[in-house]
């Protein structure tokens, strides 16, 4: 054992005996960032994190990143196709604040077999691969920054699940949409037409995504309209998947974080339906996350409910 962890537990235990703690563990379950250009392998840099409010300010310290989701399969449809994942945590002490969250969305395509089942595959595997590159070589004794770099340990995470759904569910398809946050930097992995949205306290959204759909397309060459593409008989054909079987480019972002607010991560059976305007004042007036959550899927159902519907709200800290 190093000596600097041995001083460390020998403190550690000297610290609780005099305030008679327990050995039980307390994990937290919040998070923050790690200063870093994400385009190259990570370095292990202290952070900050953050909190849960839909309120201004929040006064938590430290500053901390919480999360909540909801979900629904609809009025219209018999069952749930889509997933979703998220993970959010902190490693607080020894002067060190190292925040970690991880988001996904899946939505199985509906017409395609199987579509719940390549949800669910893309989600564990993504998982699975972000857990095994990066989540354990940050967060062991001797933590070491990973071989890749973030984009690359995403991209690579995109084609791992494109070819688990390939073997394990021939003729499903997803799409997929994954939210990695490290301190002051993000990074974004997506396939299909689940979307990303910063959301600012004021409750006016913006889209971090594009949505690889064919009307998508035909609203960026200017051959329909955005109001056009509402109403489109084939609004909800994708021309990018995964398990489609077809070569792709996973999209893959890396920007800062946003400096407050929110991240709203949903499919379309949400942002298809509610209009932004309405899922912004949302978010701005819940008292909670999970209520903010659970009050856009109900919104969405209230106005017909014809998809399924997945939402994770992330509360972004707030910075001096």
């Amino acid at each position: 054992m190093a000596d600097y962890l041995k001083k460390y537990l020998k403190k550690r235990d000297k610290t609780r005996a005099k305030a008679n703690i327990s050995d039980s563990p307390t994990i937290p379950t919040e998070r923050v960032g790690i200063s870093q250009d994400v385009t190259k392998p990570l370095s292990l840099q202290p952070t900050i994190t953050r909190s849960d409010q839909p309120e201004s300010r929040l006064g938590v310290e430290p500053p901390q990143l919480l999360a909540s989701c909801a979900q629904s399969a609809g009025r219209q449809r018999e069952h749930n196709e889509d997933s979703l994942f998220l993970l959010t945590t902190m490693l607080v002490g020894n002067g060190t604040r190292f925040p970690f969250g991880l988001y996904i969305v899946a939505d199985g395509m509906g017409g395609h077999q199987h579509g719940e089942v390549a949800s669910e595959i893309a989600i564990r595997t993504m998982v699975g691969h972000v857990t095994e590159q990066l989540f354990s070589s940050l967060f062991s004794v001797d933590p070491q920054p990973p071989d890749l770099s973030l984009r690359e340990i995403l991209q690579n995470g995109v084609y791992e699940a494109h070819n688990a759904i390939l073997d394990h569910t021939p003729g499903g398809g997803t799409t997929l949409t994954t939210v990695v946050i490290m301190n002051n930097q993000m990074a974004i992995a997506h396939v299909g037409d689940s979307r990303v949205y910063s959301v600012n306290l004021s409750g006016a959204m913006r889209s971090l995504t594009r949505d690889h759909s064919l009307v998508k397309r035909l609203e960026e060459l200017g051959q329909i309209t955005p109001e056009e593409a509402v109403f489109h008989p084939q609004r909800n054909v994708l021309y990018r998947a995964l398990g489609q079987g077809e070569p792709f480019e996973p999209e893959i972002i890396t920007a800062p974080t946003p400096e407050s607010g929110y991240l709203l991560i949903c499919s379309d059976g949400l942002w298809g339906v509610v209009p932004e305007k309405e899922l912004g004042m949302t978010i701005k007036k819940s008292k909670t996350l999970s209520e903010a959550c659970q009050n856009m899927v109900d919104a969405a159902n209230q106005a017909g409910g014809p998809d399924n519907i997945s939402a994770i709200l992330v509360r972004l800290p707030d910075h001096e």
